[in-house]
């Protein structure tokens, strides 16, 4: 193992531990007292993240090949500005949806990390969406749902770069039809798994992490579940189309992931 391989092994282990111990640590003090307040419902979705954060890091490192090439300016120009529209597409392109003392919501932000995902590849553009909607779940009233959001949204990034990237390499593809089917196919399968993951997952982590009741966590998965298939329509139109629109002049520009590139880049 290479000198700069250890050490991203060692710091990610690092971070996955700490992560692990402040997640215990803060939900062992949130079962402690029967109101959890916001700081320590704060503190407990940010220790979830860093261990979630540093598991991903740590596979990443132990699966990585040794490559020397750095990773292009432009990839992180991409992703942060797609990082960017995926907190605004959530942020402030949502409707609340109370649900007892939770709420859920239909929003944008998965159509951009769709979109990120087949611009960028599965990686960067699931590290994209779970960082950006992360954060919009952190400042607007979504604090305990961060940890889940990170999760689901990097496996959607990394299904739809599997699909559009890895299986049919549509950013080398010229037959305008093929790219247009493997465009939709490639949002349809992300979509698939989060209307079939986010219900199950949010049940699961409300029961089993929060200590919601089992029928009242089955009533907000319920709901959250039609909420999610909305999003889940609109992410597939609005993800298709604007990458189809941009596909041309992003080409051009050699902005879009290729396959030569797909082995760091995508999912």
């Amino acid at each position: 193992m290479e000198k700069d391989k250890k050490i991203s092994v060692i710091v990610s282990a690092i971070i996955t531990v700490l992560g692990l111990v402040a997640s215990i640590v803060t939900i062992a003090k949130r079962n402690a007292v029967e109101e959890p307040g916001d700081n320590l419902n704060l503190l407990f979705a940010l220790s979830l993240v860093v261990f979630i954060i540093g598991v991903v890091a740590l596979i990443t490192a132990l699966t990585s090949k040794n490559d020397k090439k750095k990773t292009d300016i432009k990839v992180l120009t991409q992703a942060a500005l797609c990082a960017a529209l995926c907190y605004i597409g959530f942020a402030y392109f949502k409707i609340d949806i109370p649900v007892g003392t939770e709420k859920t919501a239909i929003h944008f932000g998965n159509a951009f990390c769709v979109l990120a995902a087949l611009l960028i590849g599965g990686l960067w553009g699931g590290m994209a969406g779970a960082v950006g909607m992360t954060l919009a779940d952190l400042t607007s009233g979504y604090v305990t749902s961060a940890p889940k959001t990170f999760l689901l949204k990097l496996c959607i990034g990394l299904i739809v770069g599997l699909v559009a990237h890895k299986i049919f390499n549509v950013s080398e593809e010229k037959n305008k039809g093929k790219v247009v089917g493997v465009t939709i196919g490639a949002c349809i399968a992300g979509m698939l798994f989060n209307v079939i993951a986010d219900p199950l997952v949010g049940y699961f982590y409300k029961s089993y992490i929060l200590g919601v009741p089992q029928d009242i966590a089955a009533v907000w998965a319920k709901i959250g579940a039609m909420a999610t298939l909305v999003n889940a329509a609109t992410s597939i139109a609005i993800a298709s189309v604007l990458y189809i629109a941009l596909r041309p002049a992003m080409r051009k520009a050699g902005l879009l992931v290729m396959q030569s590139d797909n082995k760091k880049l995508a999912a």
